[in-house]
């Protein structure tokens, strides 16, 4: 299914290969940057297994926590005065920015309010601007959703350039609250996180913040690159790490099988453009349907059956873990 919100870096496009290349046992599977929560909305769904979604941005756990518990109030707040325009985004951009609706930018709306409406109807919004003022969890969330929905790519950073309907994406909401019904919503550091939940049994998927990319709202510096890294070599689970093709990252993650993929580019203009990528694993992955098929040395990669194809580019002498 389709996320309620497009993201930089969204797995849409990589789906296939994660579910290809995932372990054929596990109980509990942590989207450990979940994102955007394609991965976790889309993934295969085993009995009894528990599952959690985590991201380091606050914004992002508010939006899907309200999306869970409180669809109904967040879809209320949604139909109140859509964005429809630069200044509006504008606006909802210096919010977030600042973690704050400014003094000036309400004195200024009352203050308009006098001036555009007559009296009964200007007292009337007068009354309700101040009441909605201070930021709850769901007035948040409603403006997150608005703010990246608005956006270039989903950056949440500069206006798409065209009016866009939030009405649409009503329905995301219903079916994205019932496939999180299940699934605990986390807002911690990637290593907390992982040493709360690593257990024998329990998959752990990671999409970090990609290695020299400016794109995102969450500082990821080398030291955390490297410290991601040094945790899950010692981890008891199985883990799944995609990243950005590129030298420091595959000489980073050396004690991983390293798959190499191409997708297109969503946020090139050139036409055919494709961004490469890796996906590394500490566990020797299934490449056939056959559940107790590993892979050996002598496979390279494959294609499924759209034609997407991947490679093997790298392969340790002994897996961290075993199948």
């Amino acid at each position: 299914m389709k996320s309620i919100i497009p993201w930089v870096g969204g797995k849409g496009k990589l789906l296939w290969l994660l579910h290809r290349l995932s372990p054929p046992r596990y109980s509990r599977f942590v989207d450990v940057f979940g994102g955007s929560g394609t991965v976790i909305l889309n993934r295969p769904l085993r009995l009894g297994c528990e599952e959690i979604y985590n991201d380091f941005n606050s914004n992002l756990t508010n939006l899907f926590c309200c999306v869970k518990e409180r669809p109904m109030a967040l879809l209320r707040e949604l139909g109140f005065l859509p964005l429809h325009s630069r200044d509006d985004f504008k606006v909802l951009h210096r919010f977030f920015d600042r973690d704050e609706i400014t003094d000036d930018y309400l004195s200024e709306e009352l203050a308009l309010t006098e001036v555009l409406l007559p009296p009964p109807e200007a007292a009337a919004i007068r009354r309700l601007m101040l009441e909605r003022a201070p930021r709850g969890d769901v007035h948040r969330a409603a403006d997150y959703f608005k703010l990246i929905r608005c956006s270039y790519s989903g950056t949440g950073t500069s206006f798409a350039g065209k009016p866009c309907n939030i009405r649409r994406f009503f329905h995301l909401v219903w079916e994205c609250s019932r496939s999180l019904q299940d699934v605990a919503v986390e807002n911690k550091d990637f290593e907390g996180l992982i040493r709360q939940y690593d257990r024998e049994d329990t998959f752990f998927y990671c999409d970090p913040p990609y290695y020299e990319a400016e794109c995102y709202a969450v500082a990821f510096p080398r030291r955390d690159h490297q410290r991601l890294h040094d945790l899950l070599a010692g981890c008891r689970g199985y883990v799944m790490v995609s990243y950005n093709f590129c030298p420091y990252i595959c000489e980073l993650y050396k004690e991983f099988y390293i798959f190499r993929v191409a997708r297109p580019n969503s946020m090139s203009q050139a036409a055919g453009s494709e961004y490469e990528e890796v996906v590394m694993t500490n566990y020797a992955p299934c490449t056939e349907t056959t559940p107790d098929r590993q892979l050996t040395m002598f496979e390279t990669g494959g294609q499924d059956g759209d034609g997407r194809r991947y490679q093997l580019i790298h392969a340790p002498t002994v897996p961290l873990k075993r199948l």
